[in-house]
């Protein structure tokens, strides 16, 4: 919860003075309160809800994002999640950027080192954004540690400030006469109170940033001794007692901070320049309890600040591996922790040189990444409760869909810099993936090789002949007849003597948009023809992988036997790239020879026609 929660627990640093400013341009300052009630209410009956669900349907820290991938089949789910994926990183990187700029603004601007960072606000949070990818190049263990102390302490502090607040308010209770007089001569009924909060409410949306990286982070939640890879009871059950625990100290923090804020600091003060300008309960800590423990809370709010990137980069290591690789569209290093941190930090500097360690500049895209994140998850739940026909649940997540779409939809008009930033990160995903889909396309793709019984006795009794060849056969009225043509056709132009017994091979492409598989053979008599079937992503990898693995079982070279096919070449190589077809035969040799470098030990592929 606090790996979570130095993201999410972090924005009482900055969320009561942008609720201010929201509630100023809307009129009043004595809106702000009322503003981040609405806020609160949509955590708790729209989106902690929601994630609650998601936990239970994607308990492996796939987040929504699995829960969307599965609702398409074939290329257009991956696609979607490429496309997800895109907002993913838009959202975590600029959390890490954002948060390390403002940490460093709240250093630049502490009297202590004012003089010392004055004009070096970039250099500073890059230091930052280095010191946080070498704490996680450490380890997973070190930066929930790190996490931990920093959030007990962070809240501990805010709550004395908060407490302290509260008891000016009871000793002075002209200040909440004065808030609700500002209220009733402002908005002339209750209606157009509400109306004023919802309109202000989508500037407040950064409180709702936690919620994706605690489903996320679930292979870090403890779970029962008992829980099966299927079925991870006890880590769902824990996992929700985190998104409700975090949700619950984060909705009485923000409506708290936000009551005494409003009525203990003047207008200007939250304005541009002034002394609470982005700083409002740090205001309160220098002014209510003095400057050695003010000193003490910007201390604690700088290295929360800072170390709010670590949630994103948990998130970041956590989602990205469980997609990309699976594809065949990175790497399979990038499966490993180190190496994904060491690019991850150097596209947080990249950022941060753009933007100019701009908090400003950077806060539409936090708001873009962070509510395409939910929006996405609240039409996940949605459909699974249609598929499931819990109609009280569609009426609930189809409501919550549209606050939430209705948020985006204004985050979009007021600002396209997240958009456009989210469809760079979109760019460079999709372009990174079909270099390494098509670079590593001639891989095996293959977990493992399982036969039923009926193939393994076929295998059996070849390899005792030391006959073991197979002609590639594509199915299709699959009748005695069928057969009896392909193999005089073969034994013609591969000039295999007739004497000589063989089985058929046959690949099934079910899913090509899938990288690796595990091939189950299934052995089928039709006549006097004995037929090896196997169903896979990609024929000729599957057709490879099946030989590697006879050969390695019976300690013999098995021979393929193809025939030519009538496709141009270009043509042929769109097929295997898209279909997992194509040219099978010389696609089939090459993933050969890139599997066994020793020609005396690679299957033989005969080709004719």
């Amino acid at each position: 919860m606090c790996l979570t929660g130095v993201d999410y627990f972090s924005t009482l640093g900055y969320q009561p003075g942008i609720a201010a400013l929201a509630a100023i341009s809307a009129g009043t300052l004595a809106l702000s309160p009322i503003a981040t009630l609405v806020l609160v209410l949509v955590t708790l009956l729209g989106a902690l809800p929601m994630y609650r669900r998601v936990a239970q349907e994607s308990p492996h820290g796939d987040g929504s994002v699995s829960m969307l991938e599965r609702l398409l089949p074939g290329w257009p789910s991956k696609v979607l999640v490429l496309i997800l994926l895109g907002f993913v990183a838009t959202g975590f990187f600029i959390t890490i950027t954002l948060s390390a700029a403002d940490a460093a603004a709240h250093m630049v601007e502490n009297p202590l080192l004012h003089q010392l960072l004055e004009g070096r606000q970039v250099w500073v949070t890059l230091v930052l954004i280095l010191l946080l990818g070498a704490v996680f190049l450490r380890g997973f263990g070190e930066a929930i540690g790190i996490a931990v102390v920093l959030v007990i302490a962070y809240l501990g502090l805010n709550a004395v400030v908060i407490v302290e607040s509260a008891r000016q308010v009871l000793a002075h209770p002209e200040v909440f006469a004065n808030w609700t007089r500002s209220l009733s001569g402002t908005f002339t009924s209750p209606l157009a109170l509400i109306g004023a909060a919802l309109l202000v409410f989508p500037r407040l949306a950064l409180g709702l940033s936690g919620f994706e990286t605690g489903v996320v982070v679930m292979p870090l939640v403890k779970g029962d001794a008992d829980d099966t890879e299927d079925k991870p009871s006890g880590r769902i059950r824990n996992a929700r007692k985190l998104l409700l625990s975090a949700a619950a100290i984060m909705s009485v923090m923000l409506i708290c901070s936000s009551f005494v804020t409003t009525l203990l600091i003047p207008p200007e003060a939250f304005r541009e320049g002034g002394a609470a300008s982005g700083r409002a309960l740090a205001y309160l800590a220098h002014r209510e309890l003095g400057e050695v423990f003010g000193t003490v809370y910007d201390l604690s709010t700088i290295l929360i600040l800072w170390f709010a990137g670590a949630s994103a980069m948990a998130g970041l290591l956590n989602i990205v591996p469980r997609y990309l690789p699976r594809y065949g569209m990175a790497p399979e290093w990038a499966r490993a922790t180190r190496p994904l941190v060491l690019i991850y930090t150097a596209v947080g500097v990249l950022l941060t040189v753009i933007f100019r360690a701009d908090v400003n500049a950077q806060a539409a895209a936090y708001a873009t990444g962070v509510l395409v994140l939910i929006g996405s998850a609240s039409v996940a739940v949605t459909l699974s409760a249609v598929r499931r026909k819990a109609h009280l649940q569609v009426i609930g997540f189809g409501l919550v869909s549209l606050i939430f779409g209705y948020t985006l939809l204004v985050t979009f008009i007021d600002d396209l810099s997240g958009l456009r930033l989210g469809l760079l990160f979109i760019l460079a995903i999709i372009v990174v993936s079909i270099i390494s889909r098509i670079s590593r396309a001639t891989e095996l793709r293959t977990e493992r090789v399982e036969l039923d019984d009926t193939a393994r006795r076929f295998l059996d009794e070849a390899a005792a002949g030391n006959d073991l060849r197979f002609i590639a056969n594509e199915l299709h009225s699959g009748d005695p007849a069928e057969y009896d043509e392909k193999e005089r056709e073969v034994r013609t132009e591969t000039h295999l003597p007739s004497g000589q017994p063989v089985l058929f091979l046959e690949i099934f492409v079910v899913d090509p948009s899938e990288f690796s598989d595990v091939l189950e053979v299934r052995g089928v008599q039709v006549g006097a023809y004995r037929i090896l079937r196997v169903e896979a992503s990609a024929v000729p990898n599957a057709i490879a992988a099946f030989l590697l693995y006879v050969r390695d079982q019976y300690d013999q070279r098995p021979a393929v036997y193809f025939e030519w096919i009538e496709d141009g070449p270009l043509a042929a190589v769109g097929r295997f790239l898209l279909s997992g077809e194509g040219d099978i035969a010389p696609v089939t040799r090459e993933v050969l020879r890139r599997a066994e470098p020793n020609r005396q030990r690679r299957p033989l592929v005969h080709v004719g026609g």
